[in-house]
């Protein structure tokens, strides 16, 4: 059994990094617009061992394509709800309480294995567009053991369907939010799926002394 398939032009999705891994596109303030800024880009590609070093995306050197080589190289212990610990995917959600409840319940659940709640967090968001056919289990309860907020039981089913869907040659998948009640989240399988990394705001979570947490703009 597979899923349908949607067809989709979602642009500024949005997907969030600990302020460690973050670095903003240093050029932007000496440049008036996109199109000078990927001249430049282009220079410091020439000369940069960062830009230069082996990428999944051959044919994409801007901004975000660290963001999106890390995504699909590095992986939890276990994977994740849509990938196992052989390659990692690019998650992301189609607004920001959304994405903000994701990454809280990993950092909450992170923190109740020292039993401890006193935390801060901030978080950077990074847009990015997606563009064409795409895998569906919204509205699709066949589908809901992917979706089981316990990760143990969750993520072997949703690793399942991926490794199915990514044989497939499966661009990415469309599913419901398990930690924002009628959010929306979008898992891409494919580097090449990712258009248009952007950088966005910025959010400081906070935790203090309880499992709820609060969230602040910055």
């Amino acid at each position: 059994m597979m899923p349908s398939v949607a067809q989709i032009a979602q642009h500024r999705t949005i997907r969030l990094v600990p302020t460690c891994y973050y670095k903003p596109p240093v050029l932007r303030p000496l440049v008036d617009s996109d199109a000078e800024l990927a001249i430049l880009a282009d220079l410091e590609g020439q000369t940069s061992a960062r830009v230069s070093s082996p990428s999944l995306l051959s044919d994409f050197e801007g901004w975000g394509r660290t963001f999106i080589d890390a995504a699909f190289r590095y992986t939890r212990t276990g994977g994740s709800r849509f990938n196992g610990e052989q390659r990692g995917a690019w998650y992301a959600a189609f607004d920001d309480q959304t994405a903000i409840a994701e990454v809280a319940y990993h950092r909450t659940r992170e923190l109740s294995y020292i039993g401890i709640f006193e935390d801060e967090a901030v978080y950077h968001a990074l847009h990015a567009s997606f563009i064409g056919r795409f895998h569906d289990i919204r509205d699709r309860p066949e589908f809901a053991d992917c979706l089981h907020d316990d990760p143990s039981i969750g993520y072997r089913h949703g690793q399942e369907l991926a490794a199915k869907l990514i044989e497939s040659e499966s661009r990415g998948l469309i599913y419901p939010s398990v930690r924002h009640d009628g959010g929306t989240c979008l898992v891409a399988f494919q580097p090449s799926a990712i258009q248009d990394v952007t950088p966005g705001a910025r959010w400081r979570l906070v935790w203090n002394g309880r499992p709820e947490w609060t969230v602040i703009a910055e």
